[in-house]
């Protein structure tokens, strides 16, 4: 069948307003359902119905998606590879027109899209980890900094740089430092974005060094190969160490979250304790030099454990400061397909 060919489905009784595209790309089959936003509380009309205006498969068998719509109103993306088992893929904020850029149908036989706006406000934007106990949701910040979301629950990692690029977030219910470098750990930033039961999960060094005396009774020390158990969660500290990170002084961490673990290294090489970790779904990934890895020590450490999502993040270029970043572009290249990991490319900077 041709690119782009077409035909127009009957959509399900149980999704009234909806209406159903089948394409094919290649043997890439897509449906994408076009579901009437939601109506908001009171009985009012609800705003104009969100449209996917198209797809296109890209060089590398990702696809590009648009989706039309509100704009200032927030819109969530559903996709399955069987119907009806739907599951989160993004949560957008609308610009009128959105693009996404879905980067797992490289390794699927065919893949189901729908949107719907959401009622409500305050919600994290950004893409959807499917657990046993609700969706976990990531939203990049910046260099080492970005915002999770789990079941009403705000997860900050390494905010720094004031409360500017956090104000559209809710106050932080637990704030994760994984060390002492200004790139990570900012104690005016943390008293910025932190409530006053906020809990902040540290290396001892950072506990010693760099909290204020109020911080610190918010603060759990947690040295490597340590975990503890908050907010429903288990939180490992795994050893983060290269030549600019001496030994002990600053973690990764594996956040166990329902039936999800989720890998967040740091400033680290690539070390024999990143290299063993097993069963991680998501990983983020420090990719610069001359403080953490190259594309190729990346590459190797990415191969070694097989994440089955990666992002490449926290790769600005140190030794210059500018605007020079590492090829996180080229990083995906190296890496390739064969094991179907899936990296996913944000705009941290």
């Amino acid at each position: 069948m041709k690119t782009s060919d077409k035909w127009q489905v009957t959509s399900d009784k149980r999704r009234p307003f909806g209406s159903s595209l089948v394409t094919r790309h290649s043997s890439l089959a897509f449906i994408i359902l076009c579901l009437a936003g939601l109506f908001p509380q009171g009985g009012m009309m609800a705003q104009p119905q969100p449209g996917f205006t198209g797809i296109q498969r890209l060089t590398n068998r990702e696809t590009l998606l648009r989706l039309g719509g509100a704009t200032g109103v927030s819109y969530r993306i559903d996709a399955a590879t069987n119907l009806p088992d739907w599951s989160g893929l993004l949560t957008l904020f609308s610009t009128g027109v959105n693009l996404h850029t879905d980067s797992a149908t490289p390794f699927l036989s065919r893949r189901f899209y729908r949107a719907e706006q959401l009622t409500g406000t305050n919600h994290v934007t950004g893409d959807h980890l499917v657990t046993t106990n609700g969706d976990v949701v990531f939203h990049p910040v910046g260099h080492a900094s970005f915002v999770m979301s789990w079941n009403g629950k705000t997860i900050y990692n390494d905010p720094t740089n004031g409360a500017t690029p956090y104000v559209s977030f809710p106050r932080a219910d637990l704030i994760l430092v994984s060390h002492d470098h200004g790139d990570h750990m900012s104690s005016s930033t943390i008293d910025a974005v932190r409530g006053a039961s906020t809990m902040i999960v540290v290396p001892p060094y950072v506990y010693t060094n760099n909290l204020s005396v109020a911080q610190r009774a918010l603060a759990i020390q947690l040295p490597n190969g340590a975990s503890t158990n908050v907010l429903g969660m288990n939180i490992y500290a795994v050893p983060a160490t290269n030549s600019n990170h001496p030994p002990g002084r600053g973690n990764g961490y594996v956040l166990t979250i329902a039936d999800k673990r989720i890998y967040i290294s740091g400033d680290t090489g690539n070390t024999s304790h990143m290299r063993e970790l097993t069963n991680i779904d998501v990983a983020f990934l420090c990719m610069n030099r001359p403080f953490t890895m190259t594309v190729s020590e990346a590459t190797n450490a990415v191969r070694a454990f097989r994440p089955k999502v990666v992002y490449p993040y926290h790769y600005k270029d140190s030794s210059t400061f500018g605007n020079a970043t590492t090829n996180a572009a080229f990083f995906k290249q190296q890496l390739g397909t064969d094991l179907g990991i899936e990296v996913r490319l944000r705009n941290w900077y």
